[in-house]
């Protein structure tokens, strides 16, 4: 094959590029739902390059070829777009991140974008390693972050050990994220950003995020949101300005519990002050095509579909179970062997109003069924059981319909004991800080009717009447032991 020259590559690449940037201004013009289900993947893509699959395809390569060593160079040197490597770019990859960039922009004058990893975890360390390195003018100047405390046990253990123990970079922990006067007070001319979970796993912290956002431009720093549980169909912290948002995208994203991913949204031309042009352009792609090169974070393009197709019902499944939840947390509420409910939605939270500011069902005044802006407070909830540690463990192992397990968003309902579970690593100490306290049991309801949910719940507190439970299985005895030890 006769070479054709780079700049062939490059005016197709040009003009490729004009289409897309169309293409993507009329999905911007769509609703949340119809962006959910079409994404970035045109009607034209599919005829042209897939054999005119509806569905996005899975691209299982590791490693896409070229027509000519012209085509290679332009592609390796970043000059034209590429698939060069799943590491690095994958087709199917390219569609959840593209769904993600527009959904979490959704609303807002901004551009996005998005890079996927394999799980919550790398997306977190994606989106705050490259804010970490030491400042090259002022080596020995000491690097900090200001965070919360109240966040995911697995988020604790990364900003405490894997940052600050053994790389020295100090974590100041924010203990009441609500009040914006302590987040200043730990802020100084070598914070490198600002990170909050909001609402927070599994306690239900939650802050006034536009002052937080306006606090850390103040000071020339972005602001990183953990939105795993609201997820863009709830809240969109870049339509407020913040500057990047981490999902778990294993949780209510991806609600079928089939595979793990995480996601990095920002928006472009973000607030920092390290001095690195090219990633504060864009965030995500530089993380794509330099430090995640290298590190390897990658996500495979099996659960990257398996996320894009569960995101097409985002906004009625949040909607469903966020009713859901409030009715059980109701319940719970006027419980006698419950102690206290954490719920934003109750009225009697007290950070209730604040996150109702925040708290929105996407598209809800566009709805037939509702016709104006409604609340929706997600799936997660937490309770504390009387009686202390045994009897929340009473209580948990009494459960015959909700599953015990350390997952969460699931279509099925979820519980567990953060304080031996989630968040068992961080210690008494980090629990403490976190207000996880050993009786305290997170339940996400799923997609069940919410009365067969509390029947479960009030089959479960019933032992604590002295009540004897009946099992559904007579072999069904011990929670946790294999299957074959169950079958003996």
């Amino acid at each position: 094959m006769n070479n054709t020259g780079i700049n062939h590559y490059l005016e197709a690449a040009k003009r490729a590029a004009a289409w897309h940037q169309q293409y993507l201004k009329e999905m911007k013009k769509c609703r949340f739902d119809t962006i959910a289900v079409h994404g970035i993947y045109s009607m034209q893509e599919a005829l042209d390059f897939n054999q005119g699959s509806i569905i996005e395809p899975i691209y299982m390569s590791t490693s896409q070829a070229y027509r000519d060593s012209d085509e290679m160079e332009a592609a390796l040197g970043y000059q034209i777009p590429t698939w060069c490597y799943s590491r690095i770019a994958n087709p199917t990859i390219y569609y959840l991140e593209g769904v993600l960039a527009l959904l979490e922009g959704y609303g807002a004058d901004e551009d996005t974008s998005c890079i996927a990893t394999a799980s919550g975890m790398a997306a977190i360390q994606t989106a705050v390693d490259p804010f970490l390195l030491p400042d090259p003018k002022h080596p020995s100047s000491p690097v900090n972050f200001v965070a919360t405390t109240q966040i995911y046990g697995g988020t604790f253990q990364q900003f405490a050990i894997r940052k600050q123990k053994e790389r020295g970079v100090e974590w100041r922990k924010v203990i009441h994220s609500h009040d914006i006067n302590e987040w200043e007070k730990l802020i100084d001319e070598n914070t490198r950003f600002l990170y909050g979970e909001m609402p927070s796993n599994p306690g239900q912290a939650f802050f006034d995020l536009s002052k937080i956002i306006d606090l850390a431009h103040k000071h020339g720093i972005p602001m990183i949101v953990d939105s795993t549980v609201a997820t863009p169909a709830l809240m969109r912290p870049l339509a407020l300005g913040a500057d990047i948002v981490v999902q778990s995208v294993s949780k209510t994203l991806n609600t079928s519990g089939f595979g793990i991913s995480g996601a990095v949204i920002s928006r472009k031309n973000l607030t920092s002050n390290v001095d690195n042009p090219e990633m504060k352009a864009d965030f995500s792609m530089y993380c794509k095509t330099l430090p995640n090169r290298d590190n390897g974070p990658n996500l495979s393009p099996m659960n990257a579909i398996l996320a894009i197709n569960d995101i097409r019902t985002l906004r009625s499944r949040v909607d469903l179970q966020s009713r859901s939840t409030m009715t059980v947390s109701k319940y719970l509420e006027n419980h006698k062997h419950i102690e206290q409910v954490d719920y934003l939605g109750l009225e009697s939270h007290p950070l209730h109003k604040l996150a109702s500011e925040y708290l929105w069902l996407v598209d809800s005044e566009f709805d037939e069924q509702y016709g104006e802006k409604v609340n929706r407070y997600g799936h997660l909830m937490s309770f504390r059981v009387k009686g202390g540690a045994q009897a929340a463990r009473d209580v948990f192992d009494g459960l015959q319909r909700i599953w015990r397990a350390t997952d969460l968003g699931r279509i099925k309902s979820v519980a567990t004991i953060p304080a031996i579970s989630t968040h068992s690593q961080q210690g008494e100490e980090g629990r403490r800080l976190a207000d996880i306290p050993m009786n305290l049991i997170r339940l996400c309801v799923g997609a069940e009717h919410p009365h067969d949910v509390i029947a479960d719940l009030e089959r479960a507190l019933a032992v604590l009447d002295g009540k004897k439970i009946k099992a559904t299985s007579p072999e069904f005895s011990a929670g946790g032991a294999s299957s074959a030890t169950l079958r003996r």
